[in-house]
């Protein structure tokens, strides 16, 4: 019989550990391989997630102020006291778990009203940071268009005066529009009617005021008592309200004026957006929330897994920058441009580090010129 042939136990063995040692580079290369993709992916999802929500702030900042009066809307205000020798307010604004007020003293309403460390406490799940986070309010006026960008919102609409033969009452509860004049069953017909807890803000030769819509039935809206900003029904209040924009006789002896006679002069209506934004760590204390908010309307969520929203101001006289709160001898009228700080977390952690992954994006945004500012005051 011919002699078989074969592998030897040396070669066999020396066979397997080349191949072990291939099997392991393999393997090696593809692990690296897999996490180089986990790390890239979550990076991404962190940044796709961070520009989503910083896109929002920025466009709602650009927007802010228009069809703002120049100084901001006047709200009710009530007597003076010591803490506030011009006048106090009451007016409600929305934050994560519930409301406070905007601040007591400022009788407008500003384009932006800064929040520092408004929002809630922020504690990263890995005991690494703890930040107190900002909210931040704008106002802007109704800018909803048609897909061909028309503008189809409440723009000034007319109430009355002229060939407008709509009212309003002496109390300021009810406004009819004449449907001649501005038909509101158009704007449903866009799918951008008026509901209950918009912003209507009536301007006329007496000045402004803001009210919140209570109820629409047909061509009449009603402002009752009790909304949830504090804007209706506030018979004390000394200014402010849609009563001071009535016509008014003047007192001879005092000079005050007298608001009793139940008529407008010619007055236009314009919806106003109160857009705030706030982080949100009650839904799902794990994966923070960035939330954009419409009036008192229910927030929706913009971005998520965040764990630092913060806002910086400048002002417009050049040299006051990167101020958390409005300082001393300044009003938010004064805020020249806005910088934003936002942080944010991968969902997971890496796996090869056990670690999170984090992003975050810086921006500054210039605002629409909210009051007039002399840069070049006499003797400079």
């Amino acid at each position: 019989m011919k002699k078989q042939y074969g592998f030897t136990l040396v070669e066999l063995t020396v066979g397997m550990a080349v191949t072990l040692i291939v099997l392991a580079a393999t393997v090696l290369a593809f692990r690296d391989a897999t996490n180089a993709n986990q790390h890239v992916t979550m990076s991404e999802d962190v940044t796709d997630n961070l520009r989503a929500g910083l896109n929002l702030i920025e466009q709602d900042l650009i927007q802010a102020g228009s069809g703002i009066p120049t100084g901001g809307i006047p709200i009710p205000s009530f007597a003076a006291s010591a803490a506030c020798p011009n006048g106090t307010s009451n007016i409600n604004r929305p934050v994560l778990t519930g409301t406070t007020t905007f601040p007591v003293c400022n009788l407008y309403l500003s384009a932006v009203e800064p929040g520092n460390g408004m929002g809630p406490l922020i504690a990263s799940p890995d005991a690494t940071s703890t930040t107190n986070s900002d909210i931040i309010t704008m106002l802007y006026q109704d800018n909803t268009t048609t897909s061909g960008t028309y503008l189809v919102g409440m723009d000034a609409a007319p109430i009355n005066g002229g060939t407008c033969n709509g009212t309003i009452s002496s109390t300021g509860k009810t406004v009819q529009f004449d449907s001649a004049c501005f038909d509101l069953s158009k704007l449903s017909a866009n799918g951008t009617q008026i509901n209950p807890g918009d912003l209507i803000l009536f301007s006329n030769n007496n000045g402004n005021a803001l009210q919140s819509v209570s109820s629409v039935s047909g061509q009449t809206l009603t402002f009752s008592s009790g909304d949830a900003f504090g804007l209706n029904g506030q018979a004390t209040a000394t200014g402010g309200t849609i009563v001071q924009t009535q016509n008014y006789n003047t007192n001879p002896v005092t000079g005050a004026k007298i608001f009793n006679l139940g008529t407008y002069p010619p007055t236009t209506a314009t919806r106003i957006w109160m857009i705030s934004y706030y982080l949100d760590n009650v839904a799902d204390p794990n994966h923070v929330q960035l939330i954009r908010r419409v009036n008192f309307n229910a927030g929706q969520p913009v971005g998520e897994t965040l764990e630092s929203l913060q806002f910086t101001f400048n002002f417009n006289d050049g040299k006051t920058a990167n101020q958390p709160a409005v300082p001393n001898g300044f009003s938010e009228n004064l805020i020249r441009s806005v910088n934003i700080y936002l942080g944010a977390r991968s969902t997971n952690k890496y796996s090869q580090n056990r670690k999170y992954i984090r992003e975050n994006f810086q921006s500054q945004v210039t605002l629409r010129s909210m009051a007039y500012f002399n840069q070049f005051p006499e003797g400079q």
